[in-house]
């Protein structure tokens, strides 16, 4: 491979926009193995996931590590890499963020739920003027639950002034509709918000291409 051509230098000369997703992955890889180079061992790990950098982002530790030629300090390179991208997202975005719409939330959110295999709730607390004062993880479950803490959601709005709420949790499935306990569970949420003069202005289901708003369906 010419020079001109090497994943490093390449970025170092054009920048990272000028490579693929392969060659990023190759610089991270550092260096391929015996009748492989790390561009095609790089091509071969996203064949083996679909093609796309979300399958491997999906991969725990210890699948990337049994990959034949990844082994556990480049597996380590890789979730690092997709770790600090997700901080880099999540920390550019800032408090103060205005959020109009369902979509809007959704764009900010993904940064945080795409991906995972499990699911999380997370609660976006408002200011009177519908700014975001801060983003909060409220739960962590399996792939197709997690148990909200109402009243962990209501004091953490209580202690740092918010006067709404956004709530987000991801489905894992890829299907962001609704279940009966999602329903259920957003209609005890209102209510106790209700109860502590907040408002809950949506719940929305992500599942990483697709989002479900109940405020735009009217749900509650």
């Amino acid at each position: 491979m010419s020079e001109a051509d090497r994943p490093r230098e390449k970025l170092l000369a054009l920048g990272g926009a000028s490579l693929g997703n392969a060659e990023l992955l190759a610089i991270l890889l550092r260096s391929g193995r015996r009748g492989e180079s790390a561009v095609e061992m790089a091509h071969r790990l996203l064949s083996l996931v679909g093609g796309r950098l979300t399958g491997l982002f999906e991969c725990d530790a210890g699948y990337l590590a049994s990959m034949e030629g990844v082994g556990p300090s480049r597996a380590a390179a890789l979730l690092a890499a997709f770790e600090l991208g997700r901080r880099f997202v999540q920390e550019s975005s800032g408090t103060g963020l205005l959020l109009p719409n369902a979509h809007r939330v959704y764009e900010y959110m993904l940064p945080r739920l795409k991906g995972l295999v499990h699911e999380e709730s997370w609660i976006i607390l408002l200011d009177t003027k519908m700014r975001e004062i801060k983003s909060v993880k409220v739960s962590v479950g399996g792939r197709k639950a997690t148990v909200m803490d109402k009243s962990l959601i209501i004091r953490k709005a209580l202690e740092c002034g918010a006067v709404a709420l956004i709530l987000v949790h991801n489905h894992p499935t890829g299907d962001p509709t609704p279940s009966k306990s999602d329903i259920s569970e957003t209609s005890q949420l209102q209510s106790a918000c209700a109860a502590c003069n907040i408002r809950l202005l949506d719940h929305i289901i992500t599942a990483d291409e697709h989002f479900y708003s109940f405020a735009e369906e009217k749900l509650y």
